[in-house]
């Protein structure tokens, strides 16, 4: 795992990039545990709950992308993986809206396709901040999301009666957003006593 050092570690745009990036990620985690279980309780179920839930999952998902967006001002070439993300997500929160109103297979198929949607630039943009530290999770669960949505595409397709299986998809997906976190804070702890 690369990390904050040489000449990035004393640059403050870097170093307040790596603490920008600790605080999202830990939002990320705190909302994915949270979302997951109001969606355990609503996912055998069609109705407005689950609909909403399942809007703002994406919603939440964009508006994190954003931020870190935001936050990397003035890398261009590293924000076009990020804005694909954003983009998904916000058509995504429409589909599964209206997908969820449908059947819960639909919702799952649509579930799906945005997990393989939203993986692949989760991927790219971790590679890519690579030098911010802490992004060997977001690699893996960028590789993990394609994996799995390619597996809830076929759940969905297959007629799935439950959506409970995108909860424990949210939790993996927080937990590595946790653990990058943590790598984060060592960075920077480690970068603060140099």
């Amino acid at each position: 795992m690369t990390t904050l050092q040489s000449a990035s570690a004393t640059d403050p745009r870097s170093q307040l990039f790596a603490r920008t990036l600790r605080r999202l990620y830990l939002a990320r985690f705190a909302f994915a545990v949270v979302w997951a279980g109001l969606l355990f309780t609503t996912a055998d179920t069609t109705g407005p709950g689950l609909t909403t839930l399942l809007v703002v999952y994406p919603l939440f998902d964009a508006a994190a992308v954003a931020w870190q967006l935001r936050a990397q001002a003035g890398s261009r070439g590293r924000a076009t993986a990020a804005r694909v993300n954003v983009a998904v997500s916000l058509a995504v929160a429409v589909a599964l809206g209206v997908a969820s109103t449908v059947s819960l297979d639909a919702a799952l198929v649509v579930w799906g396709l945005w997990a393989i949607g939203a993986g692949v630039p989760q991927l790219v943009t971790a590679i890519r901040n690579r030098e911010a530290g802490g992004q060997v999770a977001q690699m893996l669960s960028g590789g993990i999301s394609v994996v799995a949505g390619a597996a809830f595409v076929g759940q969905g397709l297959s007629g799935a009666d439950s959506l409970a299986g995108a909860g424990g998809y949210a939790v993996v997906g927080g937990v590595f957003f946790l653990i990058s976190a943590l790598r984060l804070g060592t960075v920077l702890r480690t970068n603060d006593l140099r």
